[in-house]
């Protein structure tokens, strides 16, 4: 039996797998499936290190001794800096809270305290002016009323002050007018507050019940109303004009001391009194004429006779003004005789008790001013 060869490399016939093979392998046109991955590469050589490191000279990591002192003092001088800087924020914050809430042992007071006394004299000095623009005329500059011959009744009273004119009083008394006040719905006491149709707002009704309770014990300064610089005293030029308060913090009312009615009037009379009874006038009385108009007397000069009572002839032509008139001494603070007040136009006679020879006031004491001033000579 003779060997025959089997394929060779150069043979034609198929190899198992391809096609036209008859033997076992894959589907006709189809490959292994190792033999359709990509192929395989050989690993590639690492990087060398000096490729991602600085030169070798760039390694130098010695200091030399005066660039080493340097660092060393330059660190010591930071910490230095640091140091000082907490002892400055230290210190800021504790004296800001001493400060704030002043000092222990009462060295010192605090701020806001400071804040709210210097309003509160601010507050008083612009009452001040305020009182005297619109309620001296009727109170009196000194707040005395009736006392001091004026028509509206005393403010400046201690035993008025120690109780009754409280601050939520005044404040009521200027919120509703003097229908308040003795529930007179004819009362001449206006209404202040713009709330109910009167001239001062909120903050202006605090500052006039500031100055009325302001205390005795503190000097305050009088300021102008408009630019509230400080007005020079007539007397000292070089000094500002002052005034104290109204409240004396010491005052106590005797234990048997009678309290002062709501409707005090001064004089030691209350609402509803009776004036004392006008002089009797002789036949031959001399009869003095005295017009008010346009909130000014016609005449500036009256002539009576010394030692008998004589009479003055009132008109009052202002509707709803009240004026009246009354005789001063010549220095025009003592009143010699108060006469009734005219509301509105009318007229009346004022006998006037007889008087000793020399020369009086006459005036308006609802508007004590130049044009409602005059001389009584009496001879």
């Amino acid at each position: 039996m003779t060997d025959q060869p089997g394929p060779g490399p150069g043979s034609e016939e198929p190899g198992p797998g391809e096609p036209g093979s008859a033997g076992p392998g894959p589907a006709q046109g189809r490959r292994d499936p190792a033999e359709r991955l990509p192929a395989r590469r050989p690993p590639s050589e690492a990087a060398p290190a000096a490729r991602f490191s600085a030169p070798p000279q760039a390694h130098k990591f010695e200091l030399t001794p005066a660039r080493a002192a340097q660092i060393v003092r330059q660190s010591s001088n930071a910490r230095w800096v640091g140091f000082l800087a907490v002892c400055v924020v230290i210190l800021f914050v504790i004296v800001y809270y001493f400060y704030e809430l002043g000092a222990p042992l009462g060295l010192s007071t605090a701020r806001l305290v400071q804040q709210e006394d210097a309003q509160q004299v601010a507050s008083v000095e612009r009452g001040y002016n305020l009182f005297e623009a619109n309620c001296a005329r009727c109170h009196g500059p000194n707040g005395k009323g009736t006392n001091e011959g004026y028509i509206a009744p005393p403010l400046h009273d201690q035993m008025k002050l120690f109780v009754h004119l409280n601050p939520g009083y005044i404040q009521t008394v200027l919120n509703v007018g003097g229908r308040y006040v003795c529930g007179n719905p004819n009362s001449i006491m206006p209404v202040w507050a713009d709330t109910n149709g009167g001239p001062l707002n909120y903050i202006q009704i605090q500052d006039l019940i500031n100055f009325l309770r302001s205390p005795s014990n503190h000097t305050y300064i009088v300021r102008s109303a408009t630019t509230d610089e400080p007005i020079a005293d007539p007397s000292n030029p070089s000094q500002p004009l002052t005034f104290t308060g109204w409240v004396d913090p010491n005052f106590k009312p005797d234990p048997s001391a009678t309290p002062v009615p709501d409707c005090y009037l001064g004089n030691g009379t209350a609402a509803g009194g009776s004036a004392a009874p006008a002089a009797s006038l002789p036949a031959n009385a001399v009869t003095l004429n005295v017009t008010a108009s346009q909130i000014a007397f016609d005449v500036k000069t009256l002539d009576a006779p010394a030692n008998a009572a004589f009479a003055i002839h009132f008109v009052n032509q202002d509707a709803g003004i009240p004026h009246n008139v009354e005789i001063r001494k010549s220095d025009g603070t003592t009143v010699v005789q108060d006469n009734p007040v005219l509301n509105t136009t009318g007229e009346t006679t004022y006998a006037i008790n007889p008087l000793a020879a020399g020369t009086y006031e006459f005036i308006c004491k609802i508007h004590p001013i130049p044009a409602m001033t005059g001389t009584l000579t009496v001879k």
